[in-house]
């Protein structure tokens, strides 16, 4: 049963909206591809606010997403995309339908 979550907000610099909307979809087969990622959303929150949400059975599983392929190639171009540092966020899950 999944217990932990993982929440990550981005904001995208003016005109690289497209760009990271891009770059979240371009992520799914890394993120199918962590075996303790159970779910992976990436999400628009506005029009240039973008999200990830991703869950995982294990604290393990979790920090091993956070040192995976995905973060890594956000902080890689973040500074290129991204207006702020993403806000990242650890979740406990407490009810799940």
């Amino acid at each position: 049963m999944e217990k932990f979550a993982l929440l990550a907000r981005v904001e995208a610099k003016p005109g690289k909206e497209q760009e990271v909307l891009a770059f979240l979809k371009s992520a799914l087969p890394l993120a199918e591809a962590e075996p303790d990622t159970v779910r992976w959303y990436a999400l628009q929150l506005g029009p240039s606010t973008f999200g990830i949400f991703d869950t995982f059975e294990t604290e393990e599983g979790r920090q091993a997403h956070l040192d995976g392929k995905i973060a890594e190639a956000l902080m890689a171009n973040a500074s290129e995309l991204l207006a702020k540092d993403p806000i990242i966020e650890k979740v406990d899950l407490l009810a799940i339908k």
